[in-house]
């Protein structure tokens, strides 16, 4: 049996990181965590280290700041992942040149897990929300590393317990915001699962060098399927509000960054289309086909738990 790549994954004590240290150690890789020292003093990050230690997760001193550390850590491994928030992306810089100079790594798996920054059609709106990770991948390709981006839109924490209203931490059980005219698909992940398909494409040849995108069949929904699926949970319909494209767009630009960050995600999302408008085919490679023994929670399956 072919040998397991050795994964270093950064930013293990968060969410997306956990699960995909769980899943690496799970799916037999040799794993190893990057851990600052300022995480032991955190009783939650603490015990997340604990368990992964415990399950043969191999701990190793460093942060992204550091480059001795991190030529360390990347010297002992195959692949690299970085998990750390979006906001944070342009703090992968030294990790790249770290990665360049080595000369191990056979893939490189960045901070991305979200909407492709490259095929966004709103970049006016948010620059500063994606300007880093574009320029992180610019900096990947130019440097000739190895790499697989995973582009799984909407985690299912986000925008979906709320029926995509902004502001509302529950689905609306009175009436609910129809933005433009509300059959632009969104496509919303749950964060567990995104790790499975990730810890998948390690060692898969055909994500190399590819985007790899996830739309599964359940997951894809504009908002008016979303609210008729959510009626017919509660059992009534709701009072429909209609905001057009226009107005929703003069709020957007009367708000200030990063406030109006959610009002921008519903209107790349439901307004503009920007998970579902293009073919996969033509720009990357689809998880949900190249990995069928995958199982996705669904839409609907995460909505019965708000019932």
């Amino acid at each position: 049996m072919e040998e397991k790549s050795k994964v270093l994954i950064i930013g293990a004590t968060g969410r997306l990181g956990y699960h995909l240290a769980q899943f690496s150690l799970q799916f037999g890789h040799p794993t190893y965590i990057l851990i600052r020292d300022s995480s032991l003093n955190d009783p939650n990050k603490a015990q997340k280290l604990n368990f992964l230690s415990t399950a043969g997760a191999i701990p190793l001193k460093g942060s992204l700041e550091d480059e001795n550390s991190l030529m360390e850590a990347v010297k002992q491994v195959d692949v690299v992942i970085c998990s750390i928030p979006s906001k944070q992306a342009l703090d992968q810089k030294l990790l790249v040149k770290v990665i360049k100079e080595s000369g191990c790594i056979k893939k490189f798996i960045p901070s991305e897990f979200g909407v492709d920054p490259d095929k966004i059609q709103i970049y006016n709106l948010v620059h500063r929300f994606y300007a880093g990770k574009t320029e992180i991948r610019r900096l990947i390709e130019a440097e000739g590393i190895p790499y697989t981006y995973i582009c799984c839109n909407l985690f299912m924490g986000y925008l979906l317990p709320s029926l995509a209203q902004p502001g509302l931490k529950a689905p609306p059980r009175d009436k609910v915001t129809i933005f433009g005219d509300g059959n632009a698909k969104a496509v919303f992940v749950k964060d567990v699962d995104v790790a499975a398909c990730t810890i998948n494409a390690i060692d898969d040849p055909r994500t190399l060098n590819k985007t790899l995108y996830l739309r599964p069949q359940g997951n894809v929904y504009s908002i008016n399927e979303l609210v008729a699926m959510w009626e017919n949970k509660i059992g009534r319909e709701l009072e429909n509000v209609h905001v057009p494209e226009e107005e929703l767009l003069l709020k957007i630009k009367e708000s200030s960054y990063p406030d109006n960050l959610e009002m921008i995600f519903i209107y790349s999302a439901f307004v503009k289309g920007d998970h579902t408008y293009f073919d996969i085919d033509e720009c990357g490679v689809d998880g949900t086909e190249l990995y069928p023994h995958l199982k996705f929670t669904t839409v609907s399956e995460h909505l019965d738990t708000l019932v």
